[in-house]
């Protein structure tokens, strides 16, 4: 498969067949909806009818006249969002010591985290919007399940899930998808290691997915709190990840190390923003 949007439409097209679809999207802000966009765009072209639901406060997503916007209000401004993000990508850029780094991690994930629970929160409290969503019998969501509200959205209107992602912090996507990781193989990230690790190099490896487990924990787990509460059942982060029917990983092997893959998995390229076509 080419590492083109037209690939991520015709894969998503099948879900209506020959008939046009509707689709419910949950898009993450930033540089994940740029991304998501185009496709989204090109399928509300193609005739599908697209719901894409969002905060009223966001950096990155507008209406756009091929898709309908439904929003809902958030008790935060627009600038102590532009606040956040900006520390968080300023950090990521800095060099340090290992501990340095992961406390910063800490703090800035914290942050970031606490925007994405309290905003899931309005919506799924949102009963007249969660009503519509209900009651527009959708085909199938579309969600970046970086943030786990379209997963609780999907799990709750039993809907297809069809998820749209880069990767997931803490190798939480490939625990979901059962998909091997070795620590002996495959570096974890900020180690600066190759694939080709001495033994010294593989145990310090291993243990840099210690921190990992613990960042997850209070990353994500505030979204397991809340889809129990909202769908009154026991539910994990797993469980919510493991729903997917479709994984539409944005990844290039000439970039990443090379994986196994399920079958459910299909790598669309590194496809990260709209492109224009380059003159000849």
């Amino acid at each position: 498969l080419s590492a083109s949007p037209p690939v991520v439409v015709l894969l998503l097209s099948l879900l209506g067949l020959a008939a046009a679809g509707k689709l419910l999207v949950v898009p993450a802000d930033g540089s994940h909806w740029l991304s998501m966009r185009e496709v989204v765009d090109i399928l509300g072209q193609k005739g599908h009818k697209v719901v894409v639901v969002a905060p009223e406060v966001t950096m990155r997503i507008k209406p756009q006249k091929n898709f309908v916007m439904k929003m809902y209000p958030v008790p935060y401004t627009k600038e102590d969002l532009k606040k956040e993000f900006q520390a968080f990508f300023h950090f990521s850029f800095e060099e340090g010591s290992f501990l340095e780094r992961f406390v910063k991690a800490y703090q800035g994930i914290k942050k970031i985290t606490n925007f994405g629970v309290t905003s899931c929160g309005y919506l799924l409290q949102n009963k007249e919007l969660i009503r519509y969503l209900e009651e527009s019998k959708f085909d199938a969501l579309l969600t970046d399940p970086v943030l786990l509200c379209g997963a609780i959205l999907a799990k709750h209107l039993s809907l297809p899930a069809v998820y749209f992602l880069r990767g997931i912090p803490c190798g939480l996507d490939f625990e979901a998808t059962q998909c091997p990781r070795p620590p002996s193989y495959v570096p974890r990230g900020f180690t600066q290691l190759t694939d080709h690790m001495a033994f010294l190099q593989r145990v310090k490896n291993l243990l840099h997915d210690i921190p990992d487990i613990f960042l997850c924990n209070f990353a994500f787990e505030p979204y397991s709190k809340l889809a129990s509460e909202f769908l009154q059942q026991d539910v994990t982060v797993q469980d919510l990840l493991r729903q997917a029917s479709v994984w539409l990983l944005r990844s290039e092997f000439v970039l990443e190390y090379p994986r196994p893959l399920m079958p459910n998995i299909i790598p669309i390229g590194g496809l990260n923003c709209a492109h224009k076509e380059l003159p000849q």
